[in-house]
């Protein structure tokens, strides 16, 4: 750091016990926003009592976004609390590894999701998505509630695509599993006080027994999955994995099998599933640009099924879908720690600092956005995106560690998305949806439209 830069981040204001701790569990976003609003693009969190304070540093501009996942990301590692109870919950896979791990895990993994790859998967998306439209059509109450249709359906097809023919079980055991181990993550992420987790409290032995029974299936698929790995021909993901080889021979061994497994059934289908329910809600409180979005489906799918082919031949579709992630990213906060002292924007962070950067505050900042809260689809054409800051947008993050699952999160939900315009038009119930911050963004209320065949 340059000799004399030593000023201090502004300091958010908080509770005299516990600063911002509280503000932080009960409306992280909403905090998030202020504190952008009021003190500028570096701020300073104070958390806990007088004594034992820590600060966690939030950065919003797009410049130092670039620093801490981009041009610095080597001073910026995943070792803070969040990412410690997210590895004791579900393992230490792409999301939560590090250093020669991570770079053993992505050469071995990254075939997986070359974009070749991933439209491989398109007939196992649409399979799922024309199911979900058959259910809603055969319905005698119009009304759905798009939170649970798209966590469903996202959940499905990415559990088709990780498990092939045993995707019924599975579906059940993590439908089931995940939000309480979603619950335990962010009890103890959002508490740096919490008891550890061998103590015997109701929330610490309802997590062990949904992880047990999450692991216990998993790791007997694996096991089945290794028995014929030689002979089978199975194209599901989990076979492939544990295909996989690197140059000298090395593997993923079925621990680190179901490690990967686990990240992508929760980056996969949360993510998708909250591109989809806004990206549609949108469309429906939006006749006009629902129309534009029906009437490109019908002009280039002429009503044959949409497949991988179709993505690039979409363009208004992707730019509703990434419109709807602009505002509503399904990871909003993400976080790292700093290794060596360094500066951001003029400002001193120390060695050993919490930081934060928010895709769900900087896709709101005024200085790359026009009435940021505005859905205008328009924002992502390409001569709107090539004149904006890289990254001023950044859903699957950026840098060496960017989401490996994008391409296949956006095949999923372009052909989902034109699978439902296809056959529905939407009317808007609900306007106002109350969000909740976890591992991941997601409504806490429904998301209920009127569906209108088509």
């Amino acid at each position: 750091m340059e000799a004399g830069m030593t000023r201090e981040a502004p300091r958010v204001a908080g509770g005299t016990l516990l600063g911002t701790l509280l503000d932080l569990r009960d409306d992280t976003v909403g905090l998030y926003l202020r504190a952008h609003r009021d003190h500028g693009d570096v701020v300073r969190f104070p958390l806990g009592p007088p004594g034992l304070r820590a600060y966690l540093y939030g950065v919003f501009s797009a410049d130092g976004v670039q620093q801490v996942l981009g041009t610095g990301a080597a001073n910026f590692r995943k070792d803070n609390h969040i990412y410690g109870e997210i590895r004791a919950s579900l393992g230490n896979g792409l999301l939560t590894s590090q250093d020669d791990d991570y770079v053993f895990q992505r050469r071995l993994v990254q075939p997986l999701f070359t974009r070749r790859r991933v439209d491989g998967y398109a007939a196992a998306i649409h399979t799922e998505a024309a199911a979900t439209a058959g259910r809603w059509a055969a319905r005698p109450d119009p009304v759905v509630d798009l939170a649970a249709e798209m966590a469903e359906f996202a959940l499905r097809a990415t559990s088709r695509i990780l498990f092939g023919a045993d995707l019924d079980e599975t579906v059940e055991v993590v439908r089931r599993c995940f939000p309480v181990l979603g619950e335990q993550v962010l009890r103890r992420g959002a508490n740096p006080f919490s008891p550890p987790r061998s103590w015997p409290t109701a929330v610490n032995r309802r997590a062990a027994a949904a992880q047990r029974e999450l692991y216990a299936v998993c790791d007997r698929l694996i096991a089945e999955r290794h028995a014929c790995a030689a002979s089978a021909d199975g194209d599901d993901m989990m076979t492939m994995l544990i295909r996989a080889r690197d140059e000298d021979g090395s593997r993923l061994d079925s621990q680190a099998v179901r490690d990967q497994i686990l990240v992508f059934l929760l980056a996969g289908h949360e993510s998708t599933a909250t591109a989809l329910a806004f990206a549609l809600h949108l469309l429906a409180l939006h006749p006009e640009a629902q129309q534009k979005a029906q009437a490109e489906v019908d002009e280039i799918l002429g009503g044959r099924e949409p497949g991988a082919e179709d993505r690039d031949r979409l363009p208004y579709l992707t730019m509703v879908l990434k419109e709807a992630m602009r505002l509503y990213p399904s990871v909003p906060i993400t976080g790292r720690r700093t290794v060596a002292e360094t500066e951001i924007g003029g400002f001193r962070i120390p060695a050993g600092a919490d930081v934060t950067v928010s895709p769900y505050v900087t896709h709101r900042h005024p200085a790359y956005w026009t009435d940021p809260e505005v859905f205008d689809p328009a924002r992502f054409a390409p001569e709107a995106e090539a004149d904006r800051p890289r990254y001023a947008y950044f859903p699957f993050g950026r840098g060496p560690r960017a989401c490996i699952g994008q391409h296949f999160t956006m095949l999923e939900a372009s052909i989902a998305l034109a699978c439902f315009l296809q056959r529905f038009g939407l009317t808007a119930i609900d306007t106002d949806i109350p969000m909740e911050v976890g591992i991941t963004m997601r409504p806490c209320a429904p998301i209920r439209v009127r569906l209108v065949p088509r």
